[in-house]
C-alpha cells in the first residue's frame, strides 16, 4: 500500500507523542522529521544502556547536531524523564518527542515532571480521508484501520498477532497483571460490550474474578490505550440521565479480532457495535487531530433514550446516531428528536448504510460512508 499523508500535524516544541502500536507514529516522525536523532527503547542494548545509566541520554543528546531528538517507547525506561526534563530547561535550542503505546508507568512514575513543558498529542488509526480511493467501508469494519494491518499481506492473521503482542510485550512482560490468562479473557469479554455502557459485575461474574479485578483490567487496557469510555453529556440536563460511560476499544479490527464469533451471533449484534466503533474512532482522530477544543461524549436518559454520539466544545454542538441500516425513518430519530428537545442549539445527524442525503424532521440523514470520507480535521464538518 503507497505511504499515505497523515493529518497529525507537529505542533513544534517538546511533546509526548502517545498511540496504539502500528498506528504509525514511528512512520510518520522518520518521514517528517529526517534530521532528527531517533533513540528506540524496543532495541535491547540501546534500552540497557539507558536504563543502567540515564544520564547518557544527556550526552547523546548534546553531542546531536540537530535540535529534535524522538525517544521512541519512553514508557520502557520512564527514569530519562529526569533527564529530558532537566535538558528541556536548560538547553532551549533542544526539543524532545517522547512516543508511547502505553501511559501506565509514565502516570506512576512522574510524567507530571514535565507537565507545562511537554504537549501532549495523540496518533490515531487511519482516517478514512487519509485513505481516500483506498478506504472501503466493509473492509474497514472487518479488519479495522491500524496501518500495521492494512500493510500487511494477510490482515486477520496481522491482527490476531498484534492482540498477541500487546498480551505478551505491553501486559505480560511488564508484570501488569499476575494471570495473564484472566486478562486475555477479559478482553474477550469485554470485546461484548463494544459500544454500550459496560457491565462491571457481569464481566467480573462471567471471568470468575472480582468486581475490583475487572475495575484494574479495565484502567489497565485504558492506559494500554486498547480501549476508551466516553462519558455521558450532562451539560443543563433536564432529564435523569445515565451517569455509566460507554466502553470501546480503539479499533474496529481489533473489536473483531477478539470478539467470539459462532452460528449463534446475529450478524447485527457484531456489525451494528463496529460501525458504531468505526465512527467513535474517527471522531476522536478528528478531535485530537484539530486545533479547537471539543469532546466527545454520548446521551442517556434513565429511560433508556440515547444518542450515540455528542461533540461539544469551540464552535460546535452536534448530536449523531448511527444506524446499520440500507433504509431509515422518523422511528429511528426519535433519540436526537428527544435530545433537541432539550438542546435546540445542537445541530443532529443520523448516520445510516444507505446511500441518499435525507431530512426527517430536524435531522439530516447521511450515508456513513461519504460522510467518514468528508470528516476532515479543521474543516467544516460534513453536512
Amino acid at each position: 500500500m503507497a505511504r499515505l499523508r497523515r493529518f497529525f500535524q507537529d505542533p513544534g516544541g517538546s511533546y509526548f507523542l502517545f498511540g496504539p502500536r502500528g498506528t504509525g507514529k514511528t512512520t510518520w516522525l522518520k518521514q517528517a522529521l529526517k534530521e532528527a536523532l531517533f533513540l528506540d527503547l524496543l532495541e535491547p542494548k540501546l534500552h540497557r544502556e539507558l536504563s543502567a545509566r540515564p544520564e547518557r541520554l544527556s550526552e547523546l543528546a548534546l553531542g546531536h547536531t540537530g535540535d529534535t531528538i524522538v525517544v521512541d517507547e519512553i514508557q520502557k525506561c520512564p527514569a530519562l524523564l529526569d533527564v529530558v526534563h532537566k535538558l528541556i530547561e536548560d538547553e532551549a535550542s533542544k526539543r524532545f518527542i517522547l512516543t508511547g503505546s502505553s501511559s501506565r508507568k509514565l502516570k506512576r512514575t512522574g510524567v507530571n515532571l514535565l507537565a507545562g513543558r511537554a504537549l501532549r498529542k495523540s496518533m490515531h488509526p487511519f482516517l478514512a480521508t487519509e485513505m481516500g480511493a483506498d478506504f472501503n467501508l466493509d473492509i474497514a469494519l472487518h479488519q479495522g484501520l491500524l496501518p500495521l494491518v492494512w500493510d500487511s499481506g494477510n490482515q486477520v492473521e496481522t491482527l490476531d498477532a498484534y492482540v498477541a503482542l500487546y498480551l505478551r510485550e505491553e501486559v505480560q512482560m511488564e508484570g501488569l497483571v499476575r494471570n495473564i490468562g484472566s486478562f486475555s479473557r477479559f478482553l474477550e469479554v469485554a470485546s461484548f460490550s463494544h459500544g454500550t455502557v459496560i457491565n462491571v459485575s457481569g464481566i467480573a461474574r462471567e471471568c470468575q474474578v472480582s468486581r475490583k479485578t475487572v475495575e484494574g483490567y479495565l484502567e489497565i487496557a485504558e492506559d494500554l490505550l486498547l480501549s476508551y469510555r466516553v462519558p455521558v453529556f450532562q451539560r443543563r440536563a433536564k432529564r435523569h440521565l445515565s451517569a455509566h460511560p460507554k466502553f470501546y476499544l480503539f479499533d474496529t479490527g481489533v473489536y473483531h479480532s477478539l470478539r467470539p464469533q459462532g452460528p449463534l451471533d446475529r450478524p447485527s449484534e457484531i456489525h451494528g457495535p463496529a460501525l458504531e466503533g468505526l465512527v467513535g474512532q474517527h471522531l476522536r482522530a478528528w478531535i485530537d487531530y484539530s486545533t479547537g477544543k471539543q469532546r466527545l461524549y454520548f446521551w442517556r436518559t434513565k429511560s433508556g433514550v440515547e444518542v450515540d454520539f455528542v461533540i461539544y466544545g469551540d464552535g460546535i454542538f452536534t448530536a449523531i446516531e448511527v444506524k446499520n441500516a440500507s433504509a431509515v425513518s422518523s422511528r429511528d430519530t426519535k433519540g436526537l428528536r428527544t435530545f433537541l428537545a432539550d438542546y435546540p442549539e445542537a445541530v443532529a445527524y443520523l448516520l445510516y448504510r444507505g446511500k441518499e442525503r435525507l431530512k426527517i424532521g430536524p435531522v439530516t440523514c447521511l450515508p456513513v460512508e461519504a460522510f467518514l470520507l468528508a470528516l476532515s480535521p479543521n474543516g467544516d464538518f460534513p453536512a
